[in-house]
């Protein structure tokens, strides 16, 4: 086995250990192509045409959606390692344009797969068709919150678990970038957020610093 094959079976025995079927584990360490991307890069962007599956390896990809006037976006979830994009999935096996963008929050190595592959593994292997209705399932329950999140919460709600979630994502305290990404990513005003930072600042919730937010909670 070259080196090449050798480190992405490595890679992908450490990181989704589920897909353990020697004859899958064969075929992405033959197919798989080791991608490496520097943060803000866009690695998905709209009306493009999807023609791989990621699997993130390491680092944070941020998912939003365009709205239908083409002035606003949604933010809907991050991929994180040991998960993939259900959308483009879909978008893939549909062979329809992309109806979303992904942007690598930081430094990101995923290993990308050819849709042809990915198609015929759902009937070939049991343990690919679990994990990609796994990742459907998650992130229909990620929807979900979205949903609830906006109907249900006001925007300094929306605000905190905006904050928490890329926290969480990012596995940092430490946030980086500027209100008005933040208000892109809300669907919001950069005044409005600035001033809802502002209070949850007073509130001992997070210190501000230029274009850096540290949650203290």
């Amino acid at each position: 086995m070259d080196a090449h094959k050798s480190e992405i079976l490595k890679l992908v025995r450490s990181n989704f250990p589920d897909l353990n079927e020697p004859g899958l584990m064969e075929e992405i360490s033959a197919g798989g192509q080791l991608m490496h991307i520097k943060a803000s890069t866009t690695i998905m962007d709209y009306g493009r045409y999807i023609k791989m599956v990621p699997m993130v390896i390491k680092g944070t990809i941020k998912v939003v959606r365009e709205g239908k006037d083409g002035d606003h976006e949604v933010f809907l979830y991050y991929l994180k390692g040991g998960e993939t994009c259900s959308m483009s999935f879909s978008c893939c096996m549909a062979d329809k344009k992309s109806d979303i963008r992904t942007t690598a929050e930081d430094d990101v190595t995923m290993i990308v797969l050819p849709i042809k592959q990915v198609d015929e593994w759902m009937t070939k292997y049991k343990s690919w068709n679990r994990f990609v209705m796994g990742s459907y399932d998650k992130r229909m329950l990620d929807l979900i919150e979205i949903i609830d999140n906006i109907v249900f919460n006001n925007m300094e709600e929306r605000l905190d678990h905006y904050l928490k979630a890329k926290s969480e994502a990012l596995n940092s305290t430490i946030i980086l970038g500027t209100h008005q990404q933040i208000a892109l990513d809300l669907n919001s005003s950069r005044e409005g957020i600035s001033r809802l930072l502002k209070k949850l600042e007073k509130r001992g919730a997070i210190t501000l610093g230029r274009n850096r937010i540290v949650l203290n909670d």
